[in-house]
């Protein structure tokens, strides 16, 4: 979130390093902010310029609180100072390219009403989101989002136009996101040891049911007679199921199986089975049509995302950005 700046005691003046209009790319020679010396010696101090606006080290501080508690808790020694430092640098880029958004909004005349704010708290909280509606710097988080909501929309998404050939080619490129997964009506024979020093019997009995019917039983009799499955009754029919819904064991058996065929002895932990496979039928493709409108979606949100890179380069490439190490 963009934090407002303090007025704070500077120390002397750091060395800076400094970089033109058309620089904002240059950002990967990162400073390094100093991040393990003892709180009672480091005094506040500016570490951007981002044109008229400053970026204290406070500021990075608090942007990246919650992410540097998450890093100490996962990493030490050297590893944790160098994911420290990396996130450091993202946070600090992150904050860089808010400033710079946000400048645009307010050049654009671009901004939000206390009511609008007053709404946004109110939706916020009602989705879990613990905020201070009396804290000053929490509300100006909430309408500094709101800002930045509203000059994308309205400087990138506006001018986002997804065309009929675009949405069919999407659709040829990524027809898999759009299939149907194969079904299968199947039947069981489910033997079900009776207790855990019970597993050989339960494997004899499998093993005496397969030679029946290899000798030519019906499976419906034998599902009947030996079943410990709740559908035995039915001739140990499943009905139809989707492949992803079986134990992994059975999709591997089944899965060369063509219809009226029959799978080995199958061992999960609900005991031995043996399948088999009335019908099966195949991996099955969404029409264009059906499919249209989540197509849109998903090309506007890509060439979205795609005018947003483009806008925050040029963003950048415009801004005068100092990074004082």
């Amino acid at each position: 979130m963009v934090m407002t700046l303090l007025q704070r005691r500077r120390a002397a003046p750091p060395v800076s390093r400094r970089w033109p209009a058309g620089a904002g790319c240059l950002l990967a020679l990162w400073l390094a902010l100093p991040c393990a010396a003892p709180a009672a010696r480091v005094e506040d101090r500016i570490v951007a310029v981002v044109n008229s606006d400053l970026i204290m080290l406070s500021d990075v501080k608090r942007e990246l609180e919650p992410e540097r508690e998450r890093i100490a808790r996962q990493h030490r020694g050297d590893e944790l100072a160098q994911r420290l430092k990396t996130a450091e640098y993202m946070a600090l880029t992150k904050m860089i390219e808010r400033r710079l958004q946000l400048q645009e909004a307010k050049a654009r005349g671009v901004d939000v009403s206390d009511q609008e704010v007053k709404q946004a708290v109110a939706q916020l909280k009602q989705q879990g989101e613990k905020i201070d509606d009396a804290d000053p710097l929490s509300l100006r988080n909430v309408r500094d989002q709101l800002i930045l909501l509203k000059v994308v929309d309205r400087e990138v998404r506006s001018g986002v136009m997804v065309g009929e050939n675009e949405m069919k080619r999407y659709y040829q490129e990524h027809r898999d996101r759009f299939a149907l997964p194969e079904e299968y009506q199947l039947s069981q024979i489910l033997i079900q040891p009776r207790s855990p020093d019970d597993t050989a019997d339960a494997l004899a009995k499998a093993r005496r049911v397969m030679e029946e019917l290899k000798k030519g039983e019906t499976f419906e009799d034998l599902a009947l007679q030996y079943s410990d499955g709740p559908n035995a009754s039915r001739g140990g029919r499943l009905g139809l199921v989707r492949q992803g819904e079986l134990l992994p064991a059975i999709e591997r058996a089944i899965a060369p199986l063509a219809p009226g065929g029959i799978s080995d002895i199958i061992e999960t932990p609900q005991g031995f089975h043996i399948i088999r496979v009335e019908e099966k039928k195949p991996k099955q493709f969404r029409p264009f049509e059906q499919v249209k409108l989540e197509i849109q979606g998903l090309v506007f949100q890509q060439k979205s995302e795609d005018v947003f890179q483009s806008w925050l380069v040029d963003l950048k490439n415009k801004a005068y950005i100092e990074i004082k190490f």
